[in-house]
């Protein structure tokens, strides 16, 4: 009997990686493809999969989240895929969730396989169940912001902490981070990174705009109700009227 399977992520390379790997595994039958979590949720509703390589971060709606979503009567065995994560490798660990760190090589996928197959065969996704339902509910009780993101960039990897940076906006389905006179672009929209940051660290000022609080030196009201923020690297950034509010009450606390 073939392991339907899912792969879920949302970069064309990584998704053809696991394609290429699961070829040797006879057992297994790839029945689809998906770029986000959203297509993700529906097809795994739908068509039911036995098995899913499920990305964690995604843009717009991460592996977990798309977990959350899925019918409980319909959930497949999850390999997670990560690039950087420290804290859910933990908790994978502690409920004995299995998961692949990228950059993975083909004796770990195997392994992984291996031992998804077997509780697979021996008819243990009522056990499966259980730890995926106590890892979403431990993750979701200790929720924890980003420290540090992962940027792509001329062919090399490399991790930013999320205090250097000084300001973030939207490109697309991009976001670009600027870190002094340097910019780089990660894969994620600005919804996505507003619900991972700190939010006691970075304020949302504009709907394309996401600011490093202690980067703001001053605040100069425009005639629209508008403000122009001042930076203290120099750099100026429009506060809208819609997003004002809770600038302008930190401001207050702070004098």
């Amino acid at each position: 009997m073939k392991i339907k399977t899912l792969i879920v992520d949302d970069e064309p390379i990584a998704r053809d990686r696991v394609r290429r790997m699961l070829r040797e595994e006879n057992d297994i039958e790839i029945i689809g493809e998906c770029g986000n979590g959203k297509e993700a949720v529906a097809f795994i509703n739908e068509k039911k999969p036995d098995l899913v390589f499920l990305d964690i971060q995604m843009p717009e709606m991460t592996g977990f989240e798309a977990l959350q979503e899925i019918n409980p009567n319909k959930t497949p065995a999850i390999i997670f895929v990560t690039a950087y994560d420290q804290y859910a490798i933990q908790a994978f660990d502690v409920h004995a969730i299995d998961y692949l760190l990228k950059p993975f090589n083909r004796e770990r996928f195997k392994r992984a396989v291996d031992r998804v197959r077997e509780q697979i065969q021996k008819s243990q996704t009522g056990k499966i169940d259980e730890r995926l339902a106590s890892l979403l509910a431990d993750l979701t009780s200790s929720k924890k912001y980003l420290e540090r993101l992962v940027v792509k960039s001329v062919g090399r990897v490399f991790f930013l902490r999320t205090d250097e940076v000084d300001w973030i906006e939207a490109a697309g389905n991009y976001a670009k981070l600027h870190v002094g006179r340097e910019g780089h672009l990660i894969r994620e929209t600005m919804n996505g990174l507003e619900a991972k940051l700190n939010p006691d660290k970075f304020l949302r000022i504009h709907r394309s705009t996401l600011v490093n609080i202690d980067r703001i030196k001053e605040l100069n009201p425009l005639f629209s109700g508008d403000y122009t923020v001042l930076l203290k690297n120099g750099v100026e950034l429009t506060l809208s009227r819609n997003y004002r509010d809770r600038l302008l009450e930190l401001f207050e606390k702070s004098s």
